[in-house]
């Protein structure tokens, strides 16, 4: 019986009747060793560094008018998007990344907050945003429903931007394997070839990802100020 190629996505492993694979979002703390927190070395020398730019590209795009420390919100989130992109590189992991339930989960509070705190703070700016400057007077109430539209949809892309492209690579990485049991030895050589530049790829797509979301959720609270 064939099986569908996204039940590799589906949390079935279950203990009681209880989904245990989503433990897979917390289970990479078990990789950080106690000395991380004591004692300084090379890895959290090169995590400061990466947070320090972070932070001052953050603070840049926030502008002026960002409230102190709201910078750790977005790096907090691309440590922790990253942390569980990686995860899922591993063999037997539920990418827990790859579920609407979580990306959804992580994009929707962050823009809710973003827009009340904009529609109470700044409403005049937020009404202002609705119309782009210049626009002729009989465009306005089409320019103001498709900013609106545009804005409505930012939860539900940042979502499916992240979710499609983790499933994308793992996909393809599961029909090459599926292929494997097929080919001659030297295809099979090739094939382990192919998977471990996909693997590469899948790594940058890891970092590139958890960039993305964070910087686009930067710029959305960029926009309420």
């Amino acid at each position: 019986m064939m099986n569908n190629l996204f039940s590799i996505f589906d949390p079935t492993t279950n203990l009681f009747n209880l989904s245990i694979n989503w433990i897979s979002t917390l289970i990479g703390l078990m990789f950080i060793p106690y000395s991380y927190w004591f004692i300084p070395n090379r890895f959290i020398t090169l995590w400061n560094i990466i947070t320090y730019k972070l932070h001052n590209e953050f603070k840049t795009l926030l502008g002026n008018n960002g409230l102190n420390g709201s910078t750790f919100i977005f790096i907090s989130m691309f440590t922790f998007i990253l942390f569980n992109n990686f995860l899922g590189l591993f063999p037997y992991i539920f990418t827990s990344t790859s579920h609407l339930n979580l990306s959804l989960s992580i994009s929707l509070p962050l823009w809710l907050s973003f827009m009340f705190y904009g529609w109470i703070n700044n409403s005049q700016h937020m009404f202002a945003h609705m119309i782009p400057q210049g626009t002729p007077n009989i465009l306005m109430p089409f320019m103001v429903l498709i900013e609106t539209i545009s804005n409505i949809i930012r939860p539900g892309t940042l979502a499916v931007r992240l979710t499609a492209n983790m499933i994308a690579g793992h996909l393809l990485m599961t029909l090459l394997s599926n292929t494997g049991s097929s080919m001659t030895f030297y295809l099979v050589i090739f094939l382990i070839i192919i998977q471990i530049l996909l693997m590469i790829l899948e790594s940058a797509v890891a970092i590139i990802q958890s960039y993305v979301i964070s910087i686009l959720s930067n710029l959305y609270a960029s926009e309420v100020n």
